[in-house]
């Protein structure tokens, strides 16, 4: 659910070895991309998370990857999500920890909301309190899942010098980069200089940082 480009589905057909996968997401051009480059037993279908283009009771398992707090209707999505897997079968997810260890973001959000109050509405570690073990787990309990249970995926992420880790947020894609690219030139060098003060950059200019994300699974009773 939310399958993007692909990635997730294409690393579940390497190493699980599954009789078939189908990825769903609305946008059109993520499914054609994830079309011409995932290769095995996927098929991928134009869809609303919240609308499942499947039959109840249909799959093993479903899994959503750095989506769920995305969708309008977390709680419809999870529920289609249990809908169209058998009893006994599956239903996991994974978000990213916006409010802590994912680093690179809140470097990012705390030093604009530092110089800026108002971009604290921007920031996706108030936006989405979600995003934590404890309402993860409210949400798939109360979706009727049971053995509901998560985990922390911890990622290292390295950047090769300060360039590396700021050039992304010029591209103007996401709350954050659109947020650097609406500020004139005085405000965002502002930003990347407090910015730049306060990772921990090492003596060969390297950045090491950690992006992490909180999982939770479930079994359809």
């Amino acid at each position: 659910m939310g399958c993007g480009t692909g990635a997730l589905s294409q690393t579940v057909v390497e190493r699980c070895s599954p009789s078939s996968v189908t990825g769903v997401d609305p946008s059109a051009a993520f499914i054609e991309h994830a079309k011409a480059h995932v290769q095995g037993p996927a098929r991928f279908l134009v869809g609303d998370a919240q609308s499942l283009p499947l039959d109840a009771a249909s799959t093993d398992a479903a899994v959503s990857g750095l989506v769920l707090n995305f969708v309008p209707r977390p709680q419809a999505a999870l529920a289609e999500m249990v809908r169209v897997v058998r009893p006994g079968g599956m239903v996991a997810a994974y978000v990213w920890d916006y409010a802590g260890r994912m680093e690179l973001m809140r470097y990012f959000w705390d030093a604009a909301v530092e110089l800026d109050p108002a971009a604290g509405a921007l920031d996706e570690g108030s936006r989405f309190p979600m995003c934590a073990p404890a309402p993860l787990a409210q949400l798939f309990g109360g979706a009727g899942l049971q053995r509901v249970e998560g985990r922390e995926i911890e990622v290292p992420t390295r950047f090769t010098d300060f360039d590396d880790y700021w050039s992304p947020f010029l591209g103007g894609q996401g709350p954050a980069p659109g947020y650097a690219v609406s500020q004139d030139e005085v405000r965002r060098a502002a930003l990347r200089d407090l910015i730049r003060s306060r990772l921990p950059i090492a003596a060969d200019g390297s950045i090491s940082l950690v992006a992490r994300a909180w999982a939770v699974r479930g079994t359809r009773p």
